[in-house]
């Protein structure tokens, strides 16, 4: 009996994701039929934020496509910690071959607990753990207009991409807008299974969780109008969030803001080159899911279709209703990949890498069971404790004394007493 039980859960869990597939893909159409329309002649002048660390493996091209917008009036803010960081010669360059948009670049936070305005570093030690939004802080106080674009330092954007965000803000009751993304990889596998999570698997779950209700925004783009921004506490209230493009986007829909997508689709660097990185990168994503969206984290388990089905297809009570499973998932798992990531977001690495799909969803299984034993990510050069959605610093440890030299000091101290002692 027990084992009949056991047997229909299985079962029953395994029909879970492919209900999810299926939804998804509705999402998906119903998402996709609009995006042929032209750009919206609605263009408010906007500050375009972009807190900076380091340079990126395309890093001109990159800032480059948000200096050649089709658009009429528009500032790019660019704020750096150190004035020997990286990308600095890039945004010089940047200054110098567009006059028009304005571009500046700032450097240092400026907040009041860093020390003054001219520190070069600030940061995580004196305002906020979170090290991005920290700039934003600043950036957005610099900022001349009302409505805030913000976007990673390694995306790149279409000309239109300003217009069309822009456009989701000619409702003043839209607070937030945002919009999907996908992967510009590399010619190896981990940069490409990093492409393939994001346009087959985890904008999946973001149009669900959109039909579904919930609101929140995507790093790739957080445009926020200021009067909501300003509600919510400013971008100081999230200096310490894991999740800050979740908790912008959450926040400021609490405050009876709407929130909205806009119909572009600008592509983040998958600079992935071995399975270490992959892993370590994913598992932070787990982390900070599980502690800042719980349900989510839960639910992620249940849109995961290979596990699920491997155990359906030993347990089944025979071998045609085995083949069945097996051939329900293949069939919805590609046609979802191929719905929303080739037709949809118009990611071409799915034409060729299709394949490696059952990898992918194999890794993102044992990455999602790791992360439930750990709350210990690695970010940027730091290392965090993630508690309750929260960054908690990890403080490094001193280094050790050469054992020779701590011998040496046994030695003296031994001396001294002896010698006091006499």
């Amino acid at each position: 009996m027990v084992v009949i039980h056991l047997r229909t859960l299985i079962m029953a869990a395994a029909v879970v994701p492919l209900i999810f597939y299926s939804a998804a893909m509705v999402c998906a159409w119903s998402f996709f039929r609009r995006r042929n329309q032209p750009a919206s002649g609605f263009a408010p002048p906007l500050s375009v934020l972009k807190p900076m660390r380091g340079s990126y493996r395309d890093a001109y091209r990159n800032l480059a496509s948000f200096c050649r917008q089709d658009y009429p009036g528009y500032e790019i803010l660019f704020g750096v910690n150190d004035r020997d960081d990286a990308v600095i010669p890039v945004i010089r360059r940047l200054m110098a071959e567009f006059p028009a948009p304005s571009i500046r670049l700032l450097v240092g936070s400026a907040m009041p607990a860093s020390g003054g305005p001219d520190s070069a570093r600030s940061g995580a030690a004196g305002f906020g753990s979170n090290d991005k939004v920290v700039k934003l802080c600043r950036l957005a106080r610099e900022a001349r207009h009302d409505i805030l674009v913000v976007s990673d330092g390694d995306i790149s954007v279409e000309p239109d991409y300003l217009r069309r965000v822009a456009a989701a803000f000619r409702d003043p009751r839209v607070g937030v807008a945002t919009c999907l993304y996908r992967g510009s990889t590399e010619r190896n596998v981990w940069s490409e299974l990093e492409g393939l999570s994001l346009t087959t698997d985890f904008m999946a779950g973001v149009l669900v969780a959109r039909g579904l209700g919930l609101r929140f925004a995507l790093g790739a783009t957080m445009a926020v109008r200021r009067e909501a921004l300003a509600a919510i506490g400013g971008f100081e209230a999230l200096a310490d969030a894991a999740a800050d493009d979740h908790e912008l986007g959450g926040r400021v829909a609490a405050q009876g803001f709407r929130m909205e997508f806009a119909e572009t689709t600008p592509e983040t660097e998958c600079s992935t080159r071995d399975f270490r990185s992959y892993f370590r990168h994913h598992l932070r994503w787990a982390i900070v899911t599980r502690t800042s969206q719980p349900w989510g984290h839960v639910g992620f388990l249940f849109a995961q279709g290979l596990p699920w089905v491997i155990a359906a297809a030993i347990v089944a009570p025979s071998w045609r209703i085995s083949a069945a499973v097996l051939a329900a998932f293949v069939v919805l798992r590609l046609a979802l990949a191929f719905t929303l990531g080739f037709r949809g977001l118009r990611d071409r690495l799915v034409k060729t890498r299709w394949w490696l799909l059952p990898l992918r969803d194999a890794l993102a299984f044992v990455i999602w069971f790791a992360s439930l034993f750990v709350s210990r990510i690695h970010w940027q050069d730091a290392t965090y404790d993630v508690r309750h959605g929260r960054l908690m610093p990890v403080p490094e440890r001193p280094m050790a004394a050469p054992e020779h030299a701590s011998m040496n000091c046994r030695s003296a101290g031994r001396g001294a007493g002896e010698r006091g002692g006499s």
